[in-house]
């Protein structure tokens, strides 16, 4: 099983760079127990158009553009349902049980997805009631793949 991730907005060197490259290092070492043989990530920066609809259009177009055909893609938007790290570590083993080659997490940009990329996501997945700055989602949503992969193959870092 491929993960792939597809953000808007690009992190910046800093903290929340290093810790994303961390969580994306790890991912793919400890998850081959796991059944993920790969992990990549693909950003772009945040539309420059002048209006909203204009904006998501374009951002839509270019999360959509990073998922391979056939892929079950999981949209990060705060309707969705915020499951525990046993649940998503759990519909993650689902998924790779019933043959699902690539998973794409999708992160909008400030505006959120637009209406149809939450209609044709397989499901919205929130992290929480609140709000997140889209560097600390994506740092979150990597923690958390990796935490799944950790329950997965009974490592201690997770502990219940």
């Amino acid at each position: 099983m491929r993960l792939h991730i597809a953000a808007v907005g690009k992190l910046k060197s800093g903290p929340e760079k290093l810790m994303a490259e961390d969580y994306a290092a790890r991912i793919p070492a400890l998850g081959k127990k796991a059944g993920v043989s790969a992990l990549t990530v693909r950003d772009w920066a945040e539309s420059q158009k002048p209006d909203v609809a204009a904006r998501m259009a374009e951002e839509e177009a270019l999360l959509w553009s990073a998922a391979p055909a056939g892929a079950y893609v999981i949209a990060l938007d705060e309707r969705g349902k915020a499951p525990t790290s046993q649940d998503f570590a759990e519909k993650l083993r689902l998924l790779a049980d019933r043959g699902q080659h690539d998973i794409v997490f999708m992160l909008g940009g400030p505006d959120g997805h637009s209406e149809n990329t939450r209609r044709k996501a397989g499901e919205l997945l929130a992290l929480g009631p609140m709000t997140w700055p889209h560097r600390l989602a994506r740092i979150m949503l990597l923690e958390q793949i990796y935490r799944s992969v950790t329950i997965l193959v009974n490592h201690p870092y997770h502990r219940a």
